[in-house]
């Protein structure tokens, strides 16, 4: 019997708790907490005749540390699952902290406000020792290391697909198909259409943020970085079909690169269609991803939160997105002495999706893996105190979870590698 605090109630969210309710054998009770009460009190009203896990619901703002200590003092959870957005990562880790209680979420943090120059101080210097300039690294919550370890507590990092699965993936590929792994090309494929001619799959803030950014890849030790968008490859999917790919900047590469020290190259790559990318392109052009307030007829806005508020909400994609997913990762390595390749997937389907629980592929695909990341914690599976990736645990129950709750794995031992 656990009882479990669900910190926001987005596209993600709604996909993890609805799983979570379908094992309520484990998730016994559940409080569902965002800044909108409103629409946590209308999934537990859509999600209670169906599932016997006790629902409640509660408002909490998850910038402001002693709300979130008093939500968690009231509520007394075995875990808080933070399924909120990036920004506040750090907050609801300190809040956890205070309370003694258990901390899982999907993604890293990065801050909201990216001009701010204080964080810029900070982030200038952490480019210089790390290689790379991305927003979002694994620096600031690593930091929270000793502090997780002094309290015999477990924080379990970006635990959805990419960061996420894509790492287990890589620990099931160590410990089962390669003695030695040289090379690691994690591939994230969206094959769905929802018909409009620009929209995003996740929150355009950090989606955006994300693709504009400039690309690295771990290579000999050490990062390269490339401008945005400027390494191109093809590759024909599974169920998919051949599509256009990028190589992107992805946190999952730096965890893997110090778990994994033996691999000599690890890169990542996500598929666009040019209708996105000329669409993306054209904003960036006129200022519109900028995170910079601007004064605009005697008010202060950011452009890419307007933005934001123009483009459709991704929870809305799903009646209307058709296709499918495919995301995995290729190996390249040695087992027995005798060169090897091997590629590990999932491929999930956007209108079965919608049809289990209501949302698209996308956020699907990042809510069974967070549910099921709780499971382990909760059933005993994982345990190791401290601040932790998912690649640093036994990968065998986390997919054998996979497998059962709706992303199950397909394995090919003779891939077609990316070059």
């Amino acid at each position: 019997m656990s009882r479990v605090l669900v910190i926001g109630c987005g596209g993600v969210a709604t996909v993890a708790i609805s799983k979570c309710c379908q094992v309520d054998s484990v998730f016994t009770e559940l409080c569902i907490a965002s800044r909108t009460k409103e629409k946590c009190d209308a999934l537990a009203a859509k999600l209670a005749p169906n599932t016997k896990t006790k629902i409640t619901t509660a408002q909490v703002d998850a910038d402001d540390v002693n709300q979130l200590i008093d939500l968690i003092h009231s509520y007394q959870p075995d875990l808080v699952m933070n399924i909120a957005l990036p920004y506040q990562d750090l907050t609801i880790m300190d809040a956890c902290l205070a309370c003694g209680v258990n901390y899982m979420d999907t993604a890293n943090y990065e801050p909201e406000d990216t001009e701010d120059p204080k964080w810029r101080a900070i982030y200038e210097k952490r480019c210089e020792e790390k290689g790379f300039s991305a927003y979002f690294d694994y620096s600031w919550q690593w930091a929270y290391r000793k502090k997780f370890e002094d309290a015999g507590l477990i924080a379990l990092l970006g635990c959805g697909f990419d960061p996420g699965v894509t790492q287990a993936y890589c620990a099931y590929a160590k410990k089962h198909e390669l003695d030695i792994i040289d090379t690691i090309d994690i591939l994230d494929c969206n094959g769905g259409d929802h018909g409009y001619a620009f929209a995003t799959n996740f929150n355009p803030e950090i989606n955006l943020r994300e693709v504009s950014a400039p690309g690295s890849y771990w290579e000999d030790g050490h990062w390269v970085e490339i401008p945005a968008m400027s390494i191109k490859r093809e590759y024909n999917f599974d169920q998919v079909g051949q599509k256009d790919m990028y190589l992107l900047h992805h946190e999952e590469i730096e965890s893997i690169a110090e778990n994994f020290p033996e691999v000599q190259r690890i890169r990542f790559f996500m598929t666009f269609g040019q209708s996105y990318l000329d669409h993306m392109r054209c904003l960036e052009d006129v200022g519109m991803l900028s995170t910079a307030p601007i004064l605009y007829e005697g008010k202060e806005i950011v452009p890419i939160q307007f933005l934001k508020a123009l483009l459709p909400d991704p929870a809305s994609l799903g009646p209307r997105t058709k296709g499918k997913t495919n995301i995995g990762c290729i190996f390249t390595g040695k087992k027995d002495g005798q060169d090897k390749t091997y590629y590990i997937y999932n491929v999930c389907d956007h209108q079965e999706c919608y049809a289990e629980v209501g949302s698209q592929a996308i956020s699907y695909t990042t809510g069974v893996p967070a549910m099921c990341g709780a499971l382990m914690l909760l059933t005993g599976k994982w345990t190791t105190v401290g601040v932790h990736t998912v690649e640093e645990f036994d990968p065998d129950p986390f997919l054998e979870a996979l497998d059962q709750y709706g992303l199950p794995k397909t394995e090919s031992h003779n891939p077609v590698l990316v070059g």
